[in-house]
């Protein structure tokens, strides 16, 4: 299927280095896609997903195994801790050295999707100028709930609202300061530019919208049946807390008022089902970025 494709890439005449990008929605089948590319091509796969970052976080994340890795090589994985921040800007700098090198050795880097921001930051080449900060709009902003600023955002900048998780409060707040100041998208902060690589882009997402939201349900409840609750109780043990930076994720936040018992078990399988769904279709509103290209 893509195989014939890959081959023609890799063989490919070209004035500037290669990447592979591949996209798709959560849990559509990306793993497996990349571990059979890097096998073809004797490569190395890059992780863009911005909760898979964090240490001890592995059921709730969806984080390949090492058994699963197939020996290939990794990278952009359990980086940081949940109680440290981490932005765009970093993650770009760290990813940016390990694809030089993988092109050093004559290798094509394959970035699997996960955060769209990340992806981006790398194969258009941003650049990070400071984006403008009031300590009077931010006090302002922080006096809102967070349903009422991220229907804000959503209202102002639905791009950038369509990439930031409702339960990432610190993002949803800081993408609304700018817009408040400058009337301006965070995006146009930062300047991209033409794609910097070869690329080519593939996905295993077919377009069944239903098959996909079904195995999202199922794998829900597989990741409830792997422990996924007594995860999160190992990293409140570990002193973390539900108020850190990692722990905003989706998919653990949706657990906390069960762990506090303000509701049953099966209502919070169910709001990580329906945050799961919503996530998706962010999504594919992102890919559409990728169309054509």
């Amino acid at each position: 299927m893509y195989q014939k494709q890959i081959q023609d890439f890799a063989q490919k005449q070209s004035n500037t280095q290669k990447i592979i990008v591949i996209y798709g929605p959560t849990w559509s089948g990306k793993t497996d896609m990349s571990i059979d590319i890097a096998k073809q091509l004797g490569s190395e796969i890059i992780s863009t997903d911005s909760r898979q970052i964090f240490q001890h976080m592995d059921i709730g994340t969806g984080k390949i195994t090492p058994e699963e890795m197939q020996w290939v090589p990794h990278h952009m994985l359990d980086i940081i801790e949940p109680n440290q921040e981490y932005s765009v800007w970093e993650f770009q700098k760290q990813a940016k050295e390990i694809i030089e090198k993988l092109h050093s050795e004559q290798k094509i880097p394959i970035l699997v999707w996960g955060t769209g921001l990340y992806i981006d930051s790398l194969i258009y080449n941003w650049d990070f100028p400071t984006a403008p900060s009031d300590s009077e709009v931010r006090a302002e902003i922080e006096l809102l709930s967070p349903t009422e600023v991220y229907t804000e955002l959503e209202r102002v900048d639905p791009e950038v609202a369509s990439e930031i998780h409702p339960n990432n409060i610190r993002r949803i707040q800081r993408a609304l300061e700018i817009h408040r100041i400058t009337g301006k998208s965070k995006k146009e902060f930062v300047h991209e530019k033409q794609l910097q690589y070869e690329t080519l882009f593939l996905t295993p997402y077919r377009g069944d919208r239903e098959e996909l939201y079904s195995r999202i349900n199922c794998r829900v409840e597989k990741m409830v049946d792997m422990w996924l609750v007594e995860e999160i109780e190992s990293l409140f043990a570990r002193g973390y807390t539900q108020h850190d930076f990692g722990m905003q994720a989706i998919w653990y936040q949706e657990f906390f008022p069960y762990l506090r018992s303000e509701i049953p078990l099966g209502e919070a399988i169910s709001n990580i089902q329906q945050n799961s769904r919503n996530y998706a279709k962010r999504q594919l509103t992102w890919f559409r970025n990728y169309v054509n290209k």
